[in-house]
């Protein structure tokens, strides 16, 4: 799962992104609100996390913006203003929750699972191709009575390969999908992590192979 996180204060942008990341998210941190607005303009998310009161451009106003642009990703928002006139005026403008601060995490999570379960194009929280199956919620790979648990980055490069069986998919489109935009990850890096991923295939006994094509990518494949 993807995440956008918004926040200009960097304690805790640091440990929101960490308890996230442990969590199996994959995040994407900006510190200002211009910032959020290209990055979900330009990326695909599965949720959006906006702090109301950022530099540039606050909160409230990126979603309007996002809102009026169709775009339809599920947000919530994080602010030190408890008053029920602004958390109104968030849910009016389109917000799919709020959360004030000071906040425990334990809270946080749990409402950034609800706002993902009410996405408008529901993703399954495990996938399958052939004959594995992936758990979101845990990153287990399975085969048969065997599992593995994969590591942040294996399960987000698995998840992306089983969205799309038979598709080649590049090394650009790949790091996107596990590293995030703006990474300084490159093809050798995706080369090492489809390489573990190969050999945690060999250890399920699975059916199914990760393909290479010079040049073009990677795909799933088996018979």
């Amino acid at each position: 799962m993807r995440l956008l996180y918004a926040e200009d204060e960097p304690a805790l942008a640091e440990a929101v992104t960490d308890i996230l990341t442990f969590h199996k998210y994959m995040v994407e941190t900006v510190d200002n609100g211009q910032d959020a607005l290209e990055y979900a303009r330009s990326e695909e998310y599965d949720g959006i996390i906006l702090d109301i009161m950022m530099p540039r451009m606050d909160g409230l106003t990126v979603l309007r913006r996002l809102r009026a642009e169709g775009n339809r990703t599920p947000v919530l928002l994080l602010t030190a203003k408890a008053e029920v006139s602004d958390r109104i005026e968030g849910l009016d403008l389109g917000a799919d929750d709020y959360l004030p601060k000071p906040f425990v995490m334990e809270e946080l999570l749990a409402r950034v699972r609800a706002m993902l379960r009410r996405r408008d194009s529901f993703m399954p929280e495990r996938l399958e191709a052939g004959d594995l199956r992936l758990n979101l919620s845990d990153a287990t790979l399975g085969c048969g009575g065997k599992s593995v648990e994969l590591q942040n980055r294996e399960c987000q490069l698995m998840e992306a390969l089983m969205k799309n069986p038979g598709v080649y998919q590049s090394a650009d489109s790949l790091i996107v999908s596990a590293w995030g935009y703006d990474s300084e990850a490159d093809a050798n890096s995706v080369r090492v992590y489809v390489s573990g991923l190969r050999k945690r295939l060999a250890e399920l006994g699975s059916c199914v192979e990760i393909v290479s094509r010079r040049n073009i990518g990677y795909s799933l494949s088996w018979e």
